[in-house]
């Protein structure tokens, strides 16, 4: 076998960028590690991060992430910044961590799932669904900092949902769990739905009939698909609460959890739906028979606008729905 130069360099260099990606977030960890302890000593009222959830922080990430990097589920970028928003939601809060996991683990698994079908009609499908730095941050942004200002209200560690007695922080993770859940809700219908739905999927803005793949076409597999997605996320959330939650007996009841994640999985694909109608371009490149997301000369225009594209769609959609079903949640949460 010929000895290839390129192919030993490029390996070279992945393999340079994952030790600097190693050594960045370790950084980063310290770095926050010792905030904390100084925080925590000049403040005297937050809760610093203890030297095991700071390791259990770093290892599982890193772990799961290089999972992630040899089944090409992600970029190096991708994954700089998928280790920097697992370990927060892990220092954060065991359930972040787990809500996160479920979502990564099955949101990869389903994107690679049935690939030659997607390849299609999706004109940007990545084989193995890699995804960057962007795509990771859109996904994973706003928990990051809602986990950050959890942090700056309770200090890191696992407490019930219980609106009487942690009205913010409460809100915090319900508002977490809702941006998750309406991620995994999202990416659950846009890749289960099209592979098995016998339906022709329809525009949710005018209800016609549009090609597999349009942004804003709904089946009703996919309206169940982003339900089972959202309930997915809220029982690895509720699951984790049983594991490390102290005195859950005099706490309000956490079961409503799993409910509120299957909601907000619902509500945020719907949500996603109607943005990427009016706002991302549609259109059928009759060359290709592919549905691209910008205009070419052989394409044919089905709907929305040249506005944003689906990372930003993602990231609205789970903004809006992490600021407003807390607020219903608290209208129905039980009180004790």
């Amino acid at each position: 076998m010929p000895f290839d130069q390129d192919e030993l360099h490029k390996q070279f260099v992945n393999m340079m960028m994952n030790i600097i990606i190693l050594c960045m977030i370790l950084c980063i960890s310290l770095a926050f590690w010792v905030i904390s302890l100084t925080a925590s000593t000049y403040y005297g009222t937050l809760t610093p991060v203890s030297p095991w959830r700071w390791l259990v922080s770093i290892v599982i990430p890193i772990i799961i992430i290089s999972q992630g990097l040899r089944k090409k589920s992600l970029d190096n970028s991708g994954a700089l910044s998928g280790l920097l928003v697992g370990f927060i939601l892990t220092v954060a809060n065991f359930s972040f961590f787990s809500s996160l996991l479920v979502f990564f683990v099955t949101s990869s698994k389903l994107t690679r799932w049935r690939g030659d079908i997607k390849k299609r009609f999706d004109s940007e499908y990545k084989e193995g669904g890699q995804r960057n730095w962007v795509q990771v941050f859109c996904n994973g942004g706003v928990p990051a900092e809602l986990a950050l200002l959890y942090m700056v209200e309770n200090g890191p560690g696992e407490i019930p949902i219980d609106f009487s007695k942690e009205y913010t922080a409460s809100w915090m993770c319900l508002s977490l769990l809702g941006a998750l859940a309406c991620s995994a809700g999202d990416t659950w219908a846009s890749e289960i739905a099209p592979v098995l739905s016998k339906s022709t999927p329809r525009l949710i803005t005018t209800w016609e009939k549009v090609p597999v793949g349009t942004n804003g076409g709904v089946t009703v597999i996919g309206l169940i698909s982003s339900l089972l997605g959202g309930l997915g996320v809220g029982v690895a959330y509720f699951l984790t609460q049983l594991l490390f939650v102290p005195d859950l007996d005099i706490a309000a009841p956490q079961w409503p959890i799993i409910v509120y994640g299957g909601v907000a999985g619902l509500v945020g694909s719907i949500v996603d739906s109607y943005l990427g109608a009016i706002m991302q371009y549609s259109g059928y490149d009759e060359n290709s028979g592919q549905i691209v997301n910008h205009p070419t000369k052989d394409s044919k225009w089905i709907s929305g606008k040249l506005i944003l594209d689906n990372n930003s769609v993602n990231l609205f959609s789970s903004i809006m729905v992490a600021l407003m079903l807390p607020g219903v949640a608290w209208g129905f949460w039980p009180r004790v």
